[in-house]
């Protein structure tokens, strides 16, 4: 004789079956809805000439087109990273305090200090991605040296495609003063920023190391700084320029990021 116990948790079993083979179902459904969205971004994309090594390059200069890369930005999200569509990570840093994140890399030690009161949500995504080493082992995937001077990291492919799963708001916007007549500020040697897709609230995990005065629109969270000797490898670098030449693309001395950590002062 079955008993009223059994009975119950057999009808849980079932009805966690049940949960599961929906979830799944919809889980199912969204890839495939994903893959059908990716290949038709990559359809116009590659109509428009605008991708380059899976970035997507955006430009606003007269008579070019939008492979001119005149802006830091990062693709949209593969397929399998919107399947995971992780929440942003809980505030865990105290937004009135300042924090350096320390990148360890194969070219030295790179020092950027954060102010969490400027940058609360930018400052504490970045504290959850150290902590959980995403950033241990990826590579610098874009050196750009014409137009704009930037070293842009933090995909952990390599590729100027990935992303932690979660997008970020912009802050900050401002600090860099008023737009001029051509719509940008200029992003000073030092600063380090977020990269995004061309669209608001698109960051991620992906930034960008500025080792010269550039122009760029204020769309970039600025949410660091770093200090003389991180500038200074970052200098090196780009004096080495990028591979075959090229004035926006892979760097020709690769940039490793060996560890990072993010620390409170």
């Amino acid at each position: 004789m079955v008993t009223s116990d059994q009975r119950r948790r057999q009808l849980a079993r079932e009805k966690y079956a049940r949960q599961q083979e929906r979830r799944e179902e919809r889980r199912r459904k969204a890839k495939q809805r994903n893959i059908v969205v990716a290949a038709s971004l990559a359809v116009v994309l590659a109509a428009g000439g605008a991708v380059y090594a899976s970035v997507a390059l955006t430009g606003d200069k007269k008579g070019s087109d939008a492979a001119s890369g005149d802006t830091p930005t990062t693709a949209a999200p593969t397929p399998s990273q919107s399947e995971s569509a992780a929440p942003e990570p809980k505030m865990a840093v105290d937004a009135k305090a300042s924090y350096t994140m320390s990148l360890k890399t194969n070219e030295g030690v790179i020092a950027i200090a954060m102010d969490a009161a400027k940058t609360p949500r930018t400052v504490n995504s970045f504290h959850h991605l150290a902590a959980k080493k995403y950033f241990d082992g990826s590579k610098c995937h874009r050196l750009t040296t014409d137009g704009i001077f930037v070293l842009q990291c933090g995909d952990p492919t390599g590729q100027g495609t990935g992303g932690p799963g979660y997008n970020i708001p912009d802050e900050n916007l401002d600090a860099l003063g008023k737009a001029g007549a051509d719509g940008k500020v200029t992003y000073p040697a030092g600063t380090v920023a977020m990269a995004n897709t061309g669209q608001p609230g698109t960051g991620g995990s992906q930034f960008f190391l500025v080792y010269k005065d550039s122009k760029l629109p204020p769309s970039y969270t600025p949410f660091g700084k770093m200090d003389a000797a991180g500038l200074q490898a970052v200098k090196d670098v780009a004096a080495a320029g990028g591979v075959d030449g090229a004035s926006d693309g892979a760097p020709k001395k690769p940039v490793t990021i060996e560890k990072a950590t993010v620390a409170k002062k």
